[in-house]
């Protein structure tokens, strides 16, 4: 069973037209891909911008997180259309042609968004994020250390953290992809977070991440509200109904969830 978690092809038939496809080839598992999503973001951003010149983006205000540290927030103003690949100034966020962000985005961090995506008002982009061409990242939307392969949709009140999205994925409303387990009093005290241990079968595999969501192959779907638990990993073609928890482990390609 590990062995089809950690084969790409069952979730990602279409990885081969994804940009950042190394991310997923070159990592061992699943899970260190989303383990890397920072390391990858940091050099594929610096290898575009050194052929971009860097500039501001009219219709948004960038700061400095706090005094002293490096990271940024990226807050829009006014509504902004992206004319050609921009490397915004002074932060590490790469913007795609025909991007389009709404009054009240926040991007906060590294982000490298793919032409053509839509990042509707009121979304929250943190901490190393990946996004493909033509993707949707809607109202009160939340991504955390993510990826989103091309033509993936999360349109409306989804929480995606630590997760990896293949293409044409379509996250329905209020979908929330949950990425750390509940803990006991003592860890809380102590500020403590224990690693993730893998369901597959009767096979339970210990990781060294405290914080992992759901990896959902290439057209997949889920209903309104449904909620995954940390560690979920559904293969390509899968359906989630509407308001279904699912438990973690893996889920095999066109399996119905209800």
């Amino acid at each position: 069973m590990m062995d089809k978690i950690t084969d790409p092809t069952v979730f990602f038939p279409h990885l081969g037209e994804f940009a950042h496809s190394r991310l997923i080839e070159e990592s061992s598992t699943l899970w260190a891909a989303v383990a890397g999503i920072g390391a990858y973001l940091r050099e594929a951003i610096l290898q575009i911008s050194s052929s971009l010149e860097s500039r501001p983006l009219d219709g948004t205000i960038l700061q400095n997180r706090k005094a002293g540290s490096a990271e940024t927030i990226l807050i829009v103003e006014r509504l902004v259309e992206i004319r050609e690949t921009t490397a915004v100034k002074g932060s590490e966020i790469i913007l795609g042609k025909g991007v389009v962000l709404e009054p009240g985005a926040l991007i906060k961090g590294r982000s490298l968004i793919g032409a053509g995506t839509e990042v509707r008002h009121g979304a929250y982009l943190r901490g190393d994020v990946l996004v493909g061409e033509k993707c949707t990242i809607g109202h009160t939307t939340e991504i955390k250390n993510s990826v989103f392969m091309n033509h993936t949709e999360a349109g409306h009140f989804a929480y995606v953290g630590d997760s990896i999205l293949g293409s044409y994925v379509n996250l329905g409303a209020g979908t929330k992809l949950a990425n750390l387990q509940l803990r006991r009093c003592a860890d809380k005290l102590k500020g403590v977070f224990p690693h993730i241990t893998l369901q597959a079968g009767k096979e339970r595999l210990p990781i060294e991440l405290t914080k992992l969501g759901a990896v959902m192959g290439d057209h997949s779907e889920t209903g309104c509200n449904a909620v995954t638990a940390p560690g979920v990993f559904c293969g390509a073609h899968c359906w989630v109904f509407a308001n279904t928890t699912l438990k973690k482990g893996f889920y095999p390609p066109r399996t119905i969830i209800r």
